[in-house]
């Protein structure tokens, strides 16, 4: 893992085409942005670990067995 410090206003560059820049520092709590192209997604980890966690639910056995019998 690589740590960087940074102060508002100031960017971390990701590749060629990804900068996250410190918006906003208050008390323990940091905004920042994040500047991607459309084709890259980007989440908050609880999000992408919710995500995640249905597409698993999604390929249940029950599930697959419900979808093959709907499209036969």
């Amino acid at each position: 893992m690589l740590i960087l410090s940074r102060k508002m206003n100031q960017k971390i560059k990701i590749g060629e085409e990804i900068t996250v820049t410190i918006i906003e520092i208050r008390g323990d709590q940091v905004k920042i942005g994040v500047e991607a192209p459309k084709n890259v997604k980007v989440f908050r980890q609880e999000i992408f670990n919710a995500i995640q966690i249905e597409n698993q639910a999604a390929v249940s056995p029950e599930n697959i067995g419900a979808l093959s019998h709907l499209f036969g």
